[in-house]
């Protein structure tokens, strides 16, 4: 047997493992408005995220590893996200999370830009998911995350989350030290809140999952709620 049929037949051998192991999965979420992490998202002209957004995302996943897309794009702001990321888990609890943050209010918007001006950042997670306690470690690492000298910021964002019923979650998050990002310049508790999640029957075969989230940024002293549905 040659070596080409030998590698033709690893191959075909190697892409109906992946097949069979493989995962993809698709969807998006449609929300009254763009907060994050308690921060209401801006675009170009300055305009929060106030207005309705839909929020597609596309995953791939093979063994531990799981690559995907998340976007946001405004019904009339112009405000317009499309993220990347990979995620390995490390076990049934831990994960790490490397994202690409892309946004189309950059200096000078180019997506394959990544020096001055760039819209892109970089950010690495620590991940922890239990049956009711979760917990992640925020830090951007590369990109447009900068402080006023133009210095790498490295803003790190933690998050705690409870759930304290089938459909009630509260959390806290916030930035750990000085961040444009964030809006800090210190410590600050940036996102406090309580997310409650329904399913409403619309057939014995088709459900629409909703959800609320009324929370608060006691750093800017602001509060927000957010409605949204799971398509």
């Amino acid at each position: 047997m040659t070596k080409t049929k030998v590698l033709a037949i690893c191959a075909i051998a190697l892409l109906s493992t992946v097949s069979v192991k493989a995962q993809f999965a698709t969807g998006a979420d449609i929300v009254s408005s763009y907060v994050w992490r308690g921060i209401p998202q801006e675009d170009v002209t300055g305009k929060t995220g106030g207005a309705p957004n839909i929020q597609p995302y596309a995953s791939f996943t093979t063994g531990k590893l799981t690559l995907g897309s998340w976007a946001s794009s405004s019904f009339s702001s112009g405000l317009k996200e499309v993220d990347l990321n990979a995620t390995y888990a490390i076990s049934s609890a831990f994960a790490i999370t490397v994202t690409d943050y892309y946004y189309n209010f950059a200096s000078q918007p180019n997506y394959f830009k990544y020096k001055n001006g760039t819209g892109h950042v970089f950010e690495g997670t620590l991940a922890y998911t239990g049956s009711a306690f979760s917990a992640s470690v925020n830090t951007m690492f590369a990109g447009a995350d900068k402080l006023n000298n133009g210095d790498n910021a490295f803003s790190t964002y933690v998050e705690l989350g409870y759930q304290i019923a089938p459909v009630a979650k509260v959390f806290i998050g916030g930035s750990l030290a000085n961040s444009n990002t964030y809006g800090t310049t210190g410590f600050g508790i940036t996102n406090l809140g309580l997310k409650v999640s329904k399913t409403i029957a619309i057939t014995d075969k088709f459900s629409l999952p909703l959800y609320g989230i009324v929370g608060a940024n006691p750093y800017s002293k602001t509060t927000f709620f957010v409605a949204g549905i799971t398509l």
